[in-house]
């Protein structure tokens, strides 16, 4: 099967949201460009990391200087909190993930891989040879990769109040913490 890249240059919009009831939400990367919108689907943990690492990024190409401007913190104008865009179609679901900076131009490349079997098969940070994963490819500027994990954070923390012992996310009936040495904590 030929490896589809689906490649946003000038996104309109690029987020992460969820779809579905706290406990049982399906985290999605989104990015949309016009009137082509594409939809991949990741873990939580990862929509968590990827919120992380884009803040390390543009607080080393801060550091490092340049002829960009990076920003502290997001500007509000372009801070998104509208839902996700329907229909929601998933491309593929998200195994790996690549960060880089364009220096030349101020920009964030971001690149999310559908899972392979074999971890030896992602590829590198900009190839695009045929045989390979799927691949969404996003480039960002810094205003707008700080508003993009701004919102990640906020969408991420949204979900089920975490346990004060064993931070695992709380059931409203309350869990079997590993740190009560099997007994159900009442919070």
């Amino acid at each position: 099967m030929t490896r589809q890249i689906f490649s946003y240059q000038a996104p309109d919009r690029f987020v992460v949201g969820t779809v579905g009831m706290p406990g049982e939400r399906t985290f999605y990367l989104q990015a949309r460009e016009g009137s082509s919108v594409t939809s991949v689907a990741l873990e939580k943990a990862q929509a968590s990391v990827l919120a992380e690492r884009v803040d390390e990024l543009l607080n080393e190409a801060a550091e490092r200087g340049g002829p960009t401007e990076v920003p502290t913190e997001a500007p509000p104008a372009l801070v998104d909190t509208d839902p996700l865009d329907v229909p929601l179609v998933e491309e593929f679901r998200v195994g790996a993930m690549a960060l880089g900076w364009d220096e030349a131009n101020g920009r964030v490349i971001l690149e999310a891989y559908a899972i392979v079997e074999d971890a030896e098969d992602v590829p590198e940070l900009g190839d695009d040879e045929a045989d390979g994963p799927d691949t969404l490819r996003v480039w960002m500027t810094a205003a707008y990769g700080r508003a993009f994990a701004q919102r990640t954070r906020s969408v991420v923390a949204a979900g089920r109040p975490p346990c004060p012992f064993c931070s695992q996310p709380l059931d409203a009936s309350g869990h079997i913490c590993p740190r009560s040495n099997g007994y159900r904590r009442r919070t």
